[in-house]
């Protein structure tokens, strides 16, 4: 079979949170309620992505990776992770604040939840005014301290809040207390888990009328009490090469401005590659087929493709396993 960059259909969630940005900035689907976030690329169970162009347009990804796994994937992602996509892809809008809260690591999501954790890493699109991230405690707190503040509502008091700009890049460490705050768009890479402990949510209520469930218990053995050393992350911007951002045992991110014509070699990577159109427009070519990525838009590379050239002017996330 002769393989070419994949789009999909986006899933689009709605969320108490959310807005109209993806839709009226990215060019998502729009409802008429509240949407938080677009899964651009997802092999979780019932939220599974479906292709949208080419001769595969209709087939799901998990069907394109039991058909022919090894040319997907790659023969090593199937030796670290099977035949699970082992990463999902997003883009978050969150017009409100989102809920303070925490994901676990690897081995306390497997024992309770026969699941992976969550580590992720967040790409600033864009930033209103003031807009800020939290990202763990202003300094190390003990237990007392931490469920005092809690009972209290004055978590705020020891969390540690980080102003953002447009280009910000933070990694969350599974264990790190976080929050979105309201005014920002991002794009989110995250390990394939959708196992969430909601810490504090401001007394919202959903639509049935009832304060949002909260998970404190859970939350307390999966935290780390620290402050979030190492969090942001300082990366270069140079044109027309990959440029590190994020490694980690999850997920590889790189920021690839391209001013093309321009060419990237796969050759070496027995992996997929997904690309993030976060600006601009740029025409990508690869296999037998032919894309156009402008802004909001993600392609899946299948492993056996060996390379891929563009051309116009943009910004991309670079992302493989």
């Amino acid at each position: 079979m002769e393989y070419y960059p994949l789009l999909f259909e986006p899933i689009v969630k709605e969320r108490i949170w959310g807005g109209k940005k993806l839709s009226h900035l990215l060019g998502k689907p729009a409802l008429e309620v509240p949407v938080g976030e677009s899964w651009e690329l997802s092999g979780v169970p019932g939220d599974v992505s479906v292709i949208q162009n080419g001769s595969m347009r209709g087939s799901s990804l998990t069907n394109m990776i039991n058909e022919d796994p090894e040319a997907i994937l790659g023969k090593d992602v199937l030796t670290r992770f099977g035949e699970e996509f082992p990463i999902l892809i997003k883009f978050i809008d969150a017009d409100k604040d989102l809920s303070i809260q925490v994901h676990p690591d690897d081995e306390l999501a497997a024992k309770r939840h026969a699941s992976r954790g969550k580590n992720e890493m967040w790409y600033i699109m864009d930033a209103e005014t003031d807009a800020r991230l939290v990202l763990g405690f202003k300094k190390e707190v003990d237990q007392d301290t931490y469920e005092r503040h809690l009972k209290n509502k004055t978590l705020f008091e020891i969390l540690h809040e980080q102003p953002v700009n447009r280009g910000d890049v933070y990694f969350i460490k599974a264990g790190t207390v976080h929050a979105i705050g309201g005014g920002i768009l991002l794009a989110e890479i995250q390990q394939t888990s959708d196992v969430t402990y909601r810490v504090y949510d401001y007394d919202r209520v959903g639509a049935d009328g009832l304060k949002r469930e909260l998970h404190t218990e859970l939350a307390l053995d999966a935290m780390d009490l620290a402050p979030a050393k190492g969090a942001r992350v300082d990366y270069t911007r140079e044109f027309n090469r990959s440029n590190p951002m994020v490694a980690c045992p999850y997920f590889i991110t790189n920021f690839l401005p391209v001013s093309g014509p321009v060419a990237l070699d796969l050759q070496h990577r027995d992996a997929f590659t997904i690309l993030m159109c976060v600006s601009g427009e740029v025409e990508l070519e690869s296999g037998s087929g032919k894309v156009l990525l402008s802004h909001g838009m993600t392609t899946l590379l299948p492993a056996n493709l060996e390379e891929a050239s563009f051309t116009g002017q943009g910004e991309l996330l670079e992302i493989t396993v």
